[in-house]
């Protein structure tokens, strides 16, 4: 049960389905005939045509049902989902003062006899329609934290800010495109000649008898990129233990980062400032504070690296959720110093294992790469490159290594772990063999991810607005906009509340042709937008 102040159905997106759609002689679907007594009036389809393979037959027998312009509007929402969530039960009005029951109305009178949400999965591989909406958000939530809007002050675009690349050490030798100089404009598509992959004067012989050599200029899309040189080398048991114990490198890594800015400040004279803690207590910090956020990419050789944002803010100690004009004296080279030296000096060991009684030693390596981040275009990367950078990578997650798979059991995991198996294949069954402990159970549990269990996209509180917050004008915003510009200002205590009585019921469409009907509208809604939006572009110019 939930308890709303908004309305159940979830709002419609940017790509919504299209409220009508006109016959045009390039649809591929067949028109259903219409009755030449009853103008405007569709002939019913004959009843088989609901059970026929021919997905076109099913799709002329949705859309010849009385009910297919509600049914059309009732999906709208999940139009482009590829797996919606299928919802049934009961929605409830009732008054907030007094607790009574306005009204009531049950999913079994809707389309369908359900509602259908879409599915919000992050992944771009498992629904394009969802994770492009992901990363529509996700550039917002890192672009304001670097220019303003959205709640943050505008006046950050002025505080100092670095865009820092921590890589993973190697654990083995693997194939590799390096391009020493480019002579391409785009590198997006970059067709540059690369630097043979590893070329050696003496060819030298692992103990397994695998030569470790390979004189091939690698395409971008060559199958063998990530893989190593001798499989049976490869450390792939410390690179599954690095995957997961990443997110807690990186903690440690911004406390050191604090810690360097905080000693500067000792050390350059900046005057403390008096801050009061929620029991009262007076104390003395620096008037510095580092906001962080960071994005995790999977590399081909599947380990992650973290691409991060770190602003310098200052310390209000009168407001301390205020966001603030850092003090004269520290600037973005210092933050690229403290990035650098936190790389270089973080590491622990993990906890002791049956195969590494002493733990894995965890660190940063040697490919630790610093920009500053600039608002004119005039530095090394700008906002709108950190901004997109970022939440392209927040869609993303093991595909890149050729590996994609939901979590798995022990029923499940045979398919993908394989001890003489591809690269993959062995860092799946490493992940398993390894969360055998019970204080090790945590890579089994992520075992489908290679290992590590953090979030694609994390970042400080105060760095800037929030996903939930995103969302929820998203909502606030489409429902205004189906109210009408006679709604006026939404009142600042509801007088009614919807509680849902919903459960789970399923997923994905409940036939091709649904599916197809749903898509295909979502998809004419967006060209429409999408011309709409070239229109207003070419008259304004």
């Amino acid at each position: 049960m939930t308890v709303s102040t908004l309305s159940v159905v979830p709002e419609a997106t940017a790509s919504g389905t299209a409220p009508s759609v006109e016959p045009q002689p390039q649809n591929l679907l067949p028109t259903p005939a219409r009755s030449p007594s009853a103008a405007g009036t569709l002939t019913a389809a004959p009843s088989w045509w609901v059970r026929s393979a021919d997905l076109q037959k099913q799709a002329v027998a949705r859309a010849a049902r009385p009910d297919y312009d509600a049914w059309l509007a009732h999906v709208k929402p999940a139009s482009a989902c590829v797996r919606p969530v299928r919802l049934a039960g009961t929605i409830a009005t009732i008054e907030a003062a007094t607790g009574r029951l306005l009204a009531e109305r049950a999913t079994a009178d809707m389309p369908d006899g359900v509602i259908y949400k879409p599915c919000g999965n992050r992944r771009e591989s498992v629904c394009p329609s969802c994770s492009k909406l992901y990363q529509r958000d996700a550039y917002q939530v890192v672009r304001s934290g670097l220019i303003g809007g959205k709640g943050v002050p505008e006046q950050v675009a002025h505080h100092p800010a670095v865009f820092p690349t921590f890589t993973a050490p190697g654990f083995g030798e693997v194939h590799t495109r390096a391009v020493k100089r480019h002579t391409c404009t785009r590198r997006t598509d970059c067709d540059c000649r690369p630097e043979p992959c590893h070329a050696r004067r003496d060819i030298s012989v692992c103990p397994h008898g695998v030569r470790l050599v390979c004189f091939a200029r690698h395409a971008a899309t060559d199958r063998n990129l990530g893989t190593p040189l001798c499989l049976d080398c490869y450390d792939h048991d410390a690179q599954a233990v690095w995957n997961l114990s990443a997110g807690e490198l990186w903690r440690r890594t911004t406390i050191a980062v604090n810690r360097y800015v905080r000693r500067l400040c000792r050390a350059r004279g900046i005057p403390y400032v008096a801050k009061v803690s929620g029991n009262g207590k007076v104390r003395m910090v620096p008037p510095v504070r580092l906001s962080f956020g960071k994005a995790a990419e999977m590399q081909r050789r599947g380990v992650v690296h973290f691409h991060a944002i770190v602003r310098l803010d200052g310390l209000d100690p009168t407001d301390p959720a205020a966001i603030v004009a850092p003090p004269a004296g520290i600037d973005a080279a210092d933050l690229v110093d403290a990035i650098d030296h936190a790389a270089r000096t973080v590491s622990f060991a993990t906890e002791p294992h049956p195969a590494a009684p002493g733990g894995w030693r965890i660190g940063w390596g040697e490919q630790v790469l610093t920009k500053v981040i600039t608002v004119a275009g005039a530095g090394e990367v700008t906002d709108a490159q950190v901004a997109a950078y970022l939440a392209k990578y927040a869609t993303k997650s093991t595909e890149v290594t050729g590996h994609a798979s939901t979590r798995l059991t022990d029923e499940t995991v045979n398919v993908y772990a394989d001890p003489d198996g591809t690269h993959t294949e062995r860092l799946v069954e490493a992940c398993w063999i390894l969360g055998r402990p019970r204080e090790w159970r945590r890579l089994r549990r992520w075992a489908h991810m290679l290992g590590f269990g953090g979030h694609f996209l994390t970042k400080s509180r105060r760095y800037s607005i929030t996903f939930a917050l995103l969302r929820h004008n998203r909502v606030v915003f489409r429902r205004t906009e189906t109210a009408g510009p006679d709604a006026g200002e939404p009142v600042a205590e509801p007088t009614t509340l919807v509680v849902n009585f919903l459960e789970f019921v399923g997923s994905g469409w409940r036939t091709p042709a649904d599916a197809m009907l749903a898509n295909t509208s979502s998809a004419l809604a967006r060209d429409h937008q999408q011309a709409a939006r070239q229109y207003l572009t070419t008259t304004a110019a």
